[in-house]
């Protein structure tokens, strides 16, 4: 049995399975994702969702899901899934017996005599997705047919039936190739056996994603299925079905098959279930390599970025990669910001910490590497650049303040990671002076004064820390003020504290850490992650749920994140060494159970704040992947 299997008791139990979904990428900004079993619950889902970057910026789900029928003497068995209003129809997840991680996803039904496997893999640099069937056993001759669910849509939206479908197809090698509408690319659907295309256009109406229900956005849509393809399968024997925007050779589809599962980490433990998800967050496609923040609906993100990137790649010694994206996101610098939100229409640039984060991220290249020149030859100027519009001022009223430290806050608008915004607006604002931003903009003076020599940035990284300690520390509640605005503190109980605790430079005392750290750890911490608000606050709010408007409002208030627990495993293991590590090794190792919830072989974006600690946001984050990888590097490396 592999690290991460699911029986026939589970498979057919839907409150249990539609709860766990599967998520794969590759390196062309692809991906493929639906439940264990095949059912899709997001709009989100589907086998084959790519860019379309003569449309937009987005991406589309182009083919949502392939319903398979067995066919054996004169009877037919339909093995797919779908959700309609008040039933599941065909129901095809009663034939399930078994679902296998290693090497890639398998399902494995049995209908009657029939026992049929069933794998999916994405190809690494190509638009394409391919789905192996093989006939493991079988009582008498075998048709299997295949019919394809077609969207064609952005992934935020729905496909509804229409009469300007293109029903039109075209031959290919091995199958037939469709554009249902003119703007897209054309989709190329072949196999690796001969087969018959039966032309049999037809809408099904009404199917239902039930995650998007509970999210309080539209949820119904209708797919298109252009026909279906059959073909004989023999006792023994694979066919490769292959949809992508290219058409392929059909007679290379096995090979190509099985060349992709051989470039798979194995993900036969938790360990190297955290390097493949790392894996699957690096983009390449035009000349750029990107970190997508997190899966199914993010882009990708400049803060977020540069906070997952050293756990996503120099803890499994890809320095190549590292530098490929430090390279693209450099590009993207104007004046001292960078793009936050870099997918789709809402690009911004309101992030005061990624600048800052970007030199923390040069940083941990220094830390792992220990090579310092490579910094100073590619970066060092932009780090001057950033530190002179710092100082100078910018947009969003960023600008110092007499005392040296840095301030941020323009009405309307979230500066900083706590940035959900409703209609009433920002729902944590921190307008002013805030905790983590000022405790990085010291960290990014000293390590400029490192990297350059530069006497004025130790001058100025010395006035900050004293003026750090004055304004945020107070002696008799142990702890730092989370905003500071004039003589108005914010003693909210928050963990964006951590970081004067961890970052390479700080300016606290070991007594000073030791006690922001405890009381962290008695309001804030969980096995999870670290909670966004202390439970003994009025605001605080324990489950993430409902509409967008109350999901917004519980997000960074009391909502756990477990990317936190980087840099308070980093604070601690500093203040503890030894005796602290076994408490951290167990932290790490909780999260095991993680791997077979919610996102298989991941780790979710965010968690309820209250237990049993519920996944909630996105299936798979970066940064929470990113840190468990660097926590569990500190560990392996203490």
């Amino acid at each position: 049995m592999s690290y991460i299997h699911f029986d026939k008791t589970q498979l057919i139990n839907l409150n249990y399975s539609l709860e766990k979904e599967i998520i794969r990428s590759n390196r062309s900004g692809c991906y493929t994702s639906t439940t264990i079993i095949g059912c899709n619950t997001r709009k989100y889902h589907g086998l084959l969702v790519a860019p379309q970057p003569q449309i937009d910026t987005q991406l589309h789900v182009l083919l949502s899901n392939v319903h398979e029928t067995v066919v054996q003497k004169g009877s037919s068995f339909n093995l797919g899934i779908n959700k309609y209003p008040g039933n599941y129809s065909p129901r095809g997840h009663k034939y399930l017996e078994d679902y296998d991680s290693e090497p890639n996803p398998k399902l494995t039904y049995r209908v009657g005599g029939v026992v049929l496997e069933k794998e999916i893999i994405l190809d690494t640099h190509a638009d394409r997705v391919m789905i192996k069937y093989t006939l493991v056993s079988a009582q008498a001759p075998v048709t299997l047919r295949l019919s394809p669910f077609l969207a064609f849509r952005a992934y935020h939206g729905l496909s509804k039936a229409n009469t300007f479908v293109n029903k039109n197809y075209l031959r290919a090698d091995g199958g037939i190739k469709v554009k249902p509408y003119e703007a897209y690319s054309e989709l190329s659907m072949q196999l690796s056996k001969p087969n018959e295309f039966i032309a049999a256009p037809d809408w099904y109406y009404n199917i239902e994603y039930i995650r998007e229900i509970e999210r309080g956005y539209d949820y119904q849509e209708d797919l298109y299925v252009p026909g279906y393809f059959e073909f004989d399968i023999e006792t023994g024997e694979s066919v490769v079905f292959s949809a992508g925007l290219e058409e392929a050779n059909p007679h290379s589809l096995l090979d190509a098959f099985a060349e992709e599962v051989s470039r798979r980490i194995p993900r036969d433990n938790f360990e190297n279930c955290l390097k493949n998800s790392a894996t699957q967050f690096i983009s390449r496609r035009g000349g750029e390599t990107r970190v997508i923040a997190g899966y199914p609906w993010f882009g990708w993100w400049g803060r977020d970025t540069f906070i997952a990137v050293p756990g996503l790649t120099l803890t499994i010694g890809d320095q190549e990669t590292y530098l490929e994206v430090m390279d693209t996101m450099s590009k993207d610098l104007v004046g001292a910001l960078f793009p936050n939100v870099g997918s789709g229409v809402m690009t911004n640039m309101n992030s005061i910490d990624a600048p800052l984060w970007y030199f923390w991220a040069l940083q941990q290249y220094v830390i792992f590497t220990g090579d310092e020149q490579t910094i100073k030859d590619r970066y060092l100027q932009k780090c001057k650049g950033i530190i002179d519009s710092l100082l100078e001022g910018t947009e969003f009223n960023i600008h110092t303040t007499p005392d040296g430290l840095l301030y941020g806050g323009q009405d309307g608008v979230a500066l900083t990671w706590m940035d959900a915004v409703t209609k009433d607006g920002p729902v944590t604002q921190r307008a002013g002076c805030p905790v983590e931003i000022n405790a990085l903009w010291y960290n990014a003076l000293c390590f400029y004064h490192q990297l350059s020599g530069d006497e004025q940035m130790a001058e100025l990284a010395e006035q900050v820390k004293k003026s750090f300690v004055k304004s945020f520390w107070n002696e008799k509640k142990g702890y730092l003020a989370d905003v500071v605005d004039g003589e108005e503190k914010d003693w909210s109980i928050r963990p964006n504290m951590v970081f004067a605790t961890s970052l390479p430079y700080t300016m606290l005392t070991d007594d000073q850490k030791d006690r922001v750290l405890e009381v962290i750890k008695a309001n804030l911490f969980t096995e999870r992650g670290l909670r966004t608000l202390a439970p003994s606050d009025s605001r605080y709010q324990g489950y993430y749920q409902g509409n967008q408007y109350e999901r917004d409002n519980a997000y960074h208030q009391g909502t756990v994140w477990p990317w936190l627990l980087g840099h308070f495993a980093e604070g601690y293991l500093k203040l503890h060494g030894k005796s602290g590590k076994r408490f951290i090794e167990n932290v790490v190792k909780s999260f095991d159970k993680v791997m077979t919830q919610y996102g298989i072989g991941t780790v979710a974006e965010i968690y309820d704040g209250d237990p049993p600690h519920r996944p909630k946001g996105s299936i798979s984050q970066a940064w929470s992947v990113g840190e468990l990888l660097r926590m569990q590097y500190l560990i392996n490396n203490y």
